[in-house]
């Protein structure tokens, strides 16, 4: 259908422009007419090899283009295209002025082509009445491709008559068939269920139009209540579920296998590439999932891309893959429900990304997960372990009043943008060896209960540590702080010693009422611009001093870290 329409809109211009060259034609004087004659006589061969090479050229390009245009069809119905308005009576009445002009104008124009003094007059009267035969054909031509249009327009109508007649038959199909596969849905039999599934999955295979539709239905029946079997259950406990006026209730380890049957069609469709990585013909382009609340088991989306995904509120059961998974539209996991592990790793979220209240019960890896938007974990509760190694955050990070019970790691992470770690509660190991921290970065009222690690990080511009608390040994070593301004440690307390072993400070660095009660060492650390320890204090008399800039020390009356007066003489050893 698509090919015939394609030529229903070239053809009037063909004719239109064939017309257009043959009224040019016929006034071309006679000379020009015999020394074409001439040179055709002469050259027929190269003429004749011209004319197939060209033809050949032509067919080739149209079964090229009839390929293309049938590779992308599909067994969909063809919506029938605009109707066509009747001709007006005042195209049929010009439309004979034109032949009856080129007839006129063929004649005389072949007429004016007869010398005058030719031949006898009887031979000068043949010569003209073949003139005006000649035109009189060209006019028959003219008549016969009006006709031939007109026949053309009246095939269009037939053609497009059918279509439609197409179209209503398909769409009445694909509507009872959808209506079919949506009642077994409902039904209480796995089996039944299993097979509205599969159907709706033919249905929105063979018709691209309805797939969206039929993705949000089979996100509707996951999005139903859904409580997993907690054990084994016999028959005579089946059987006795329902009394003899129930209905009976779904089976829930039959109920998992239709959910799992329903997430492997989503999964399958989410995919545009096979596990060879060649393009995959099931792949369905642009498609928006929504599952908030739903109950989704052992769930697997690793290589799908997804448009705008909702999964709020929604409970994983078992282990939740998302590795390598594309995320183009906005990605919603807020207040969703992690039971097993989570897998995101090498996930790209190309928009806002947000798990703002979620809980990972077990394990969170995020391992070289992209997010070129806003990333919102704020308030997220890891239960174990939480793992974003050389991830890229190219938005803003946001993980204000999160807290990992878990070893905690961002080891060469990239923070391109803000960074906000406010609050956060850091219950074991916390590393960010390596990590670079393009924007500004807080860690204000952080909790590190156990060793925090920032070996080797970069804080390219603002760093603030106000209020937060390191309760064992906290590690700076080959740091470069702060290039791009103030960096901010006020407030803060360090119960285990604070190495900054061979630290750079480039901008400004404030420790004021810093309390460093396991010490502090400084060793090799270099200052750029402005030290300042107002009002901190180091020690507790039970530990080690540690090492302090030069030009600093503590003073073991008061505890306090203050400037060595510059005339002070060395103590002697």
């Amino acid at each position: 259908m698509r090919v015939i329409k394609h030529w229903q809109a070239a053809t009037p211009a063909a004719v239109g422009a064939l017309a257009l060259l043959a009224a040019a034609a016929l006034l071309l004087p006679g000379r020009l007419w015999s020394a074409l004659g001439r040179m055709v006589v002469g050259h027929w061969l190269v003429l004749l090899l011209a004319v197939a090479g060209a033809t050949g050229l032509a067919v080739g390009w149209v079964l090229w283009r009839r390929s293309r245009l049938a590779g992308e069809s599909s067994a969909a119905p063809v919506p029938p295209q605009r109707p066509l308005r009747p001709l007006p009576t005042w195209m049929i009445v010009a439309g004979a002025l034109v032949v009856a002009g080129i007839t006129w104008a063929a004649v005389w124009a072949l007429q004016a082509t007869v010398p005058a003094g030719v031949g006898t007059p009887l031979e000068a009267a043949q010569l003209r009445v073949e003139t005006i035969r000649t035109g009189l054909s060209v006019g028959a031509g003219a008549g016969a491709a009006a006709a031939l249009l007109l026949a053309l327009r009246r095939q269009q109508v037939t053609e497009r008559t059918q279509q439609a007649t197409e179209y209503d038959a398909g769409e009445k199909r694909v509507t009872e068939l959808y209506v079919k596969a949506a009642e077994q849905l409902g039904s209480d039999k796995a089996p039944v269920r299993l097979a509205g599934l599969y159907a709706l999955e033919r249905l929105a295979q063979d018709n691209p139009v309805h797939r969206q539709s039929i993705v949000e239905v089979v996100c509707a029946y996951l999005r139903m209540p859904y409580i997993p079997p907690a054990g084994k259950r016999s028959a005579e406990d089946a059987s006795n579920t329902a009394g003899p006026d129930q209905l009976t209730q779904p089976d829930p380890r039959e109920e998992r296998q239709v959910r799992l049957a329903a997430q492997r069609i989503l999964a399958r469709h989410l995919r545009p590439t096979t596990p060879d990585d060649t393009p995959s013909s099931a792949y369905w382009t642009g498609m928006t999932v929504d599952l908030t609340e739903a109950t989704l088991v052992d769930a697997d989306f690793a290589n799908c891309v997804l448009n705008d995904a909702r999964f709020g509120e929604a409970r994983f059961i078992g282990d939740t893959l998302f590795n390598s998974a594309t995320f183009n539209g906005t990605a919603w996991f807020g207040r969703a429900t992690f039971a097993g592990l989570a897998g995101f790793n090498g996930a790209m979220f190309n928009s806002a990304a947000w798990f703002g209240r979620a809980t990972f019960t077990g394990e969170a890896r995020f391992d070289t997960a992209t997010f070129n938007s806003i990333a919102t974990f704020g308030e997220v509760a890891f239960s174990d372990v939480a793992v974003f190694d050389r991830a890229t955050f190219t938005g803003d990070a946001q993980f204000d009043g999160a807290t990992v019970a878990g070893l905690t790691r961002f080891d060469g992470a990239t923070f391109s943008s803000t960074a906000w770690f406010t609050a956060v509660q850091f219950a074991r190991l916390a590393r960010f060896d390596g990590t670079t921290f393009a924007g500004k970065v807080s860690f204000d009222g952080a909790k590190f209960t156990d060793s925090a690690r920032f070996n080797r990080a970069t804080f390219t511009s603002d760093a603030s540590f106000d209020g937060a608390r390191f309760g064992a040994t906290a590690r700076f070593a080959g740091t470069v702080i702060g290039s791009g301004g103030y960096n901010r440690v006020g407030g803060a307390t360090f119960h285990g010693m604070a190495s900054f072993l061979g630290t750079k400070f480039s901008g400004n660095a404030l420790f004021g009422g810093v309390k460093f009660i396991g010490g502090a060492l400084f060793f090799r650390s270099t200052f750029e611009k402005r030290l300042s320890f107002d009002g901190a204090v180091a020690g507790d008399g039970n530990h080690d001093d540690g090492e302090w800039p030069s030009g600093w020390k503590v003073d073991l009356g008061t505890r306090r870290v203050v400037r060595v007066p510059v005339d002070a003489t060395p103590e002697p050893e």
